[in-house]
């Protein structure tokens, strides 16, 4: 077990030996047996524990590894910090949902993908830590991407002016802050979360709403609010590219 923080292997709150136990009755013999060694009346269940922890660290070596690759900032100390954080942090999250495992993968598959969440979001953080989060646009030329032909150069031009018009006339300052920073920017939304003081719930209904206006702007203009250039352009890049955290749970 990591020195990074202290796990406590008292049972959980809301863990009684008999919850769960419908659905633990069609578990494959090798996953009722990490939930019974997990459970709060198990003799063996410290040992279970750092055999649990072991595995998540794997899992979260690799993917911190996987992820630096593109944060050449983030050296050797600092991806084995990552990786032991996202350990420690997985490990609770599985036991405090250990009465939500209902069999329909492995449970080393299932506690592997908290270890893989907890490591995107900390070499995520990590990365964007001590940086200043830009609230204007980086490059609108990145938007449109092909080879446009001179007609489409022209009407995505017209797009993205109407589009830079809406959002300086039409969006409240904290919406054009939030949907500049995630949808344009590429802030991840975990770290605008952080920096905001803000629930990823909160940051995405803003999103939703900044996009709603900006759509109705558009369509007042009569321009294609279906074209591609305007669904890249008001849609979080976050939320398309990763997967959902309720697959974790």
């Amino acid at each position: 077990m990591s020195g990074h923080s202290t796990v406590n292997t008292a049972p959980s709150p809301g863990l009684h030996p008999d919850a769960g136990a419908a659905s633990r009755r069609r578990l494959d013999a090798e996953s009722k047996a990490w939930v019974d060694r997990l459970g709060p009346d198990s003799r063996d269940r410290n040992t279970a524990i750092a055999a649990l922890h072991a595995l998540l660290l794997k899992g979260a070596r690799f993917e911190v590894n996987r992820r630096c690759a593109a944060f050449p900032q983030l050296r050797g100390d600092d991806q084995d910090d990552l990786a032991h954080q996202s350990a420690d942090d997985a490990l609770l999250a599985v036991l405090g949902k250990l009465d939500d495992f209902r069999g329909d993968s492995r449970f080393t598959t299932w506690a592997y993908k908290f270890a893989i969440f907890e490591a995107g979001t900390k070499v995520r953080r990590r990365a964007w830590q001590g940086r200043e989060i830009p609230l204007e646009p980086e490059s609108w030329a990145r938007i449109a991407n092909g080879d446009p032909t001179p007609q489409q150069d022209a009407e995505t031009g017209e797009l993205l002016a109407a589009l830079r018009d809406a959002i300086e006339g039409d969006l409240t300052p904290y919406q054009r802050e939030v949907f500049v920073a995630a949808t344009l920017n590429d802030v991840p939304i975990d770290v605008l979360a952080e920096r905001l003081n803000a629930t990823r719930g909160a940051l995405y209904k803003t999103i939703h709403v900044a996009r709603g206006k900006l759509r109705a702007a558009l369509a007042a203009r009569e321009l294609g609010v279906g074209d591609h250039t305007a669904t890249a352009t008001t849609r979080p890049r976050e939320a398309r590219r990763r997967p959902s955290q309720a697959s974790v749970a």
